[in-house]
């Protein structure tokens, strides 16, 4: 059984530790925690993990986030993988900073990322894991915010929550959605 694990954020350094690459720092988490690396393939930086008898297959997409849908359409269907096997991961302007929370479906809120998914599948009825990064901005001061750097305070406070992040993903792919979100939720 396959499972495609997709962190949503934006190539390059300007981008690097942004809060809006928090999918891209999950990610990488995951591959350090189980000693894989990622490749540069089409659309996207990619890897392979293997656990309990499936295989996830973890993507960084090149597309920017914007274009997020066309990474993601490409190698579900590269790989055969079927819609309830998909999860993103992205960040949330409307969660406290180090929530996180896990959906099997729903509107884009707002997201770019998630409005390029929906658009390209055409479908919104996969599970996402929303990792809250807060909204400590001024008004129209969104774009700064969500394109800004973490502050050392903030970096400590996503570290404590990165094992829990890796934690979910396992359980996504051996337990499902639902017994997921009833495991991990209110933690």
């Amino acid at each position: 059984m396959k499972y495609l694990i997709v962190g949503l954020g934006n190539i390059g350094d300007e981008y690097r530790d942004t809060r809006h690459n928090i999918g891209f720092n999950v990610l990488d988490a995951f591959a350090k925690a189980s000693n894989i690396c990622f490749v540069d393939n089409r659309y996207g930086a990619v890897c392979e993990f293997k656990f309990k008898g499936r295989t996830f297959i973890l993507l960084k997409p090149s597309t920017y986030m914007n274009l997020s849908g066309k990474a993601i359409n490409y190698w579900i269907q590269k790989e055969n993988i079927p819609f309830e096997n998909l999860l993103v991961i992205l960040d949330d302007l409307a969660l406290p900073l180090g929530s996180i929370r896990i959906k099997p479906k729903g509107g884009d809120g707002g997201h770019n990322g998630l409005k390029s998914i929906n658009e390209v599948l055409g479908r919104n009825d996969y599970t996402r894991v929303r990792f809250g990064i807060g909204s400590e901005f001024s008004k129209g001061q969104q774009v700064d915010f969500v394109l800004g750097k973490w502050t050392a305070d903030e970096e400590k406070t996503i570290a404590t929550r990165m094992p829990m992040a890796i934690d979910i993903i396992k359980s996504f792919g051996t337990i499902g959605t639902q017994l997921t979100m009833t495991q991990f939720s209110n933690k």
